[in-house]
């Protein structure tokens, strides 16, 4: 059994906090005023201190609650935040990170440093201009405090947290009469003693604010329901007692039994069922990636094992083994899909990363830049989404640093001074589309046309459609930048895009408006691990093609013409070129008599697959192919068949590619 690293558990749950924080900070810098995004990114940094403190990142916890005392003049609305308050803010997060992920090589002089600018712009001569800074003048009348309901998990004491030392901790916030409710408690012969059976009504007389209370449960949030209702102002009153109940001839209590009886109601109707450590719709739990991985390769082999034993019994007239097989077919496809599921997260988990990449290229180059996101619930499998982030890096930098123009440019030009990029994703069939638009001047094609023949990869005057011409773009070393600078013009960037989309088994298109910007559409898989396949036999080899890329199957008839040496058929008006792939791998034999057509399509290239017989469908475990085939572009990976022989997995895209090879002219353009 292996036992986890706490320090890497922390580590763990500080960078979803880091994610928390950072995307607070970025909302705060759009809505300076929002009092529930200061309270987010003050509790993310006061869990980050707490267990930086007890798991022993001793320097964490210094740093983060120099960081808190200083954002604490924020929290109590003595200053607005700005947007110099927010840089500092994401270097001082930016640091903490540092200090937990490589300590060793952190610098203190550059945390004293940001502490130093932090505590500088949170001085109240820096904010005098500020309608926040100036403290108001005190009132007459103090919140009486909260009521409170409290209900914990029952499996809270068999996860270490003690109920009644939250309560205690709840007490040093004022004043508070507690009510235990023993309607849940069972029989004693039935009483299990782990178990937590009691909830609590609570009347809190602080004028504390929801945050406070928050960061008493803050550990356990995930394992209880609170329900807080505000109880009305009243006139200044003399402090009570701790766990005093209020004397009737108290004006406090007086007004607070007569709130208390006027709440009561409203927080008997806004109560909801308490989560249930048992309640699997809610129910978590941490697993670690490289577990995922391993669960997944065992499913792929017991996929194999399974077409294996389908393939046995329908050689077999025996109905016992046929209903065996057809059984552990259903449960295996069951598996399957209930593992890939757990791989599936929401590809908004990427998203957000892109929020402090584009914030600061816009300070950066002095552009302002509106970031917005779509479809951030689609859910892409992990490893995809892993591979995913550098394209979208680049395709972001180019965006914002040629796309997206001056504000001088853009005025000029009649748009508006705020440039915009937008991500989305959307599911279409077996696959993900991503696109990154930006409102900018968009693409050059006659300028990407002359870079391409001034390097020599196009013959002057070739005819070239402009989706053909724009894929010059992702060619290594091509760049249509003047200068070179820090962010891009040496043509690198555009080339990994394509060089990962591709080993992704995905494709990429580009559309764009003369002055109202460009699209990039990324089309991807929706895992890499398992794909319904189309199992064909060409000569006597066995191939495997993406059920995703199949449009329909047909056989060829002596209708199909030839035009300029190329192949075509004509499908219901529409001439469709084709490749014969029994020519292409250089098959032995004579051809099948009665051969068929597969129409396959990438992107809007719909291409011809002649073969010479198709199997059937097939799911096909992907297994990459080693380091010495890497050179062999035609085909993406291989899979085992169900007789235990492979299959190579054909590349719709790079057979395109190699059909536009063997002639002088691309193969839409001839059609």
């Amino acid at each position: 059994m292996t036992v986890l690293d706490p320090a890497e558990v922390f580590r763990q749950e500080a960078s979803e906090l880091f994610d928390v924080l950072e995307g607070a900070l970025l909302d705060l810098g759009l809505r300076p005023d929002d009092k529930e995004l200061v309270d987010q990114a003050f509790r993310a940094l006061h869990t980050i201190k707490g267990s930086g403190a007890m798991f022993g990142f001793d320097q964490v916890a210094s740093f983060t609650h120099e960081f808190e005392t200083a954002f604490d003049r924020v929290r109590k609305g003595e200053i607005r935040p700005d947007q110099d308050l927010i840089s500092v803010a994401l270097a001082a997060k930016d640091y903490i990170r540092a200090l937990i992920e490589a300590p060793e090589t952190t610098d203190s002089i550059i945390g004293d440093a940001i502490l130093a600018d932090l505590y500088r712009l949170v001085k109240p001569d820096n904010h005098a201009d500020s309608e926040l800074s100036t403290p108001p003048p005190p009132a007459l009348v103090v919140r009486i405090g909260w009521q409170l309901h409290i209900e914990f998990d029952s499996d809270i004491l068999r996860n270490g947290s003690n109920p009644l030392d939250l309560l205690d901790d709840l007490g040093k916030l004022g004043p508070c009469f507690v009510v235990a409710l023993t309607d849940d408690v069972p029989f004693l012969d039935e009483m299990d003693p782990e178990r937590c059976f009691l909830k609590w009504d609570v009347t809190l007389h602080s004028d504390c604010d929801r945050g406070a209370i928050d960061d008493v449960f803050i550990f356990v949030q995930d394992e209880m329901k609170l329900v807080c209702e505000s109880l009305a102002s009243v006139d200044m009153a003399p402090p009570l007692a701790p766990f005093e109940m209020p004397t009737g001839d108290s004006p406090v209590s007086a007004a607070a039994a007569d709130a208390a009886s006027q709440a009561a109601p409203q927080i008997e109707k806004k109560r909801e069922e308490p989560k249930r450590a048992d309640d699997k719709a809610n129910a978590t739990v941490r697993v670690q990636a490289e577990r995922l991985d391993e669960l997944m390769d065992r499913v792929g082999e017991l996929v194999i094992a399974q077409a294996r034993l389908s393939q046995l019994a329908s050689a077999t007239d025996d109905i016992s083994i046929k209903a065996i097989a057809e059984e552990i077919e259903r449960l295996a496809a069951s598996l399957r899909d209930t593992t890939m599921g757990a791989r599936m997260v929401p590809i908004g988990s990427l998203f957000g990363r892109f929020r402090r990449l584009v914030h600061d290229l816009s300070r950066d180059l002095g552009k302002p830049v509106e970031f917005v996101t779509t479809g951030e619930d689609t859910e892409f499998d992990k490893t995809m989404i892993e591979r995913l982030a550098d394209p979208l890096v680049h395709l972001i930098r180019n965006a914002i640093d040629h796309g997206i123009e001056s504000t001088e440019s853009r005025a000029a030009a009649g748009k508006t001074g705020i440039g915009r990029i937008e991500i989305a994703a959307i599911h279409s069939g077996a696959q993900v589309l991503v696109t990154v638009r930006d409102n900018g001047a968009g693409l050059d094609t006659a300028r990407i046309r002359a870079k391409a023949e001034e390097q020599g990869l196009i013959a002057p005057g070739a005819a070239m459609s402009d989706q053909d011409i724009h894929q010059f773009l992702f060619h290594p070393g091509f760049s249509t930048a003047q200068t070179v600078s820090a962010l891009s013009g040496r043509g690198v960037g555009m080339d990994v895009v394509k060089r990962t989309i591709e080993a992704m088994r995905g494709s990429i298109e580009t559309t764009t408006v003369p002055g109202n910007g460009t699209t990039v559409t990324l089309r991807l898989p929706l895992t890499l691990a398992i794909i319904e396949g189309l199992l064909i036999r060409v000569g006597e080899g066995r191939y495997i093609i993406p059920l995703s890329a199949v449009e329909e199957c047909a056989e060829l008839s002596s209708s199909d013409e030839r035009v300029r040496g190329r192949d075509f058929l004509n499908m219901r008006g529409d001439l469709v070129p084709f490749l014969r792939l029994r020519k292409l791998f250089d098959s032995e034999g004579e051809p099948d008599l009665h051969q068929k057509i597969i129409i396959a399509s990438a992107g809007e290239t719909r291409i011809g697959l002649i073969v010479d017989q198709i199997i059937g469908s097939h799911q096909s475990v992907i297994k990459s192919l080693s380091k010495l085939h890497s050179d062999v572009t035609m085909f993406s990976g291989a899979t085992i068949l169900g007789d235990g022989s492979a299959a190579l997995i054909l590349d719709v895209a790079q057979l395109i590619a190699a059909g536009q090879g063997l002639t002088d002219k691309p193969l839409k353009e001839a059609a």
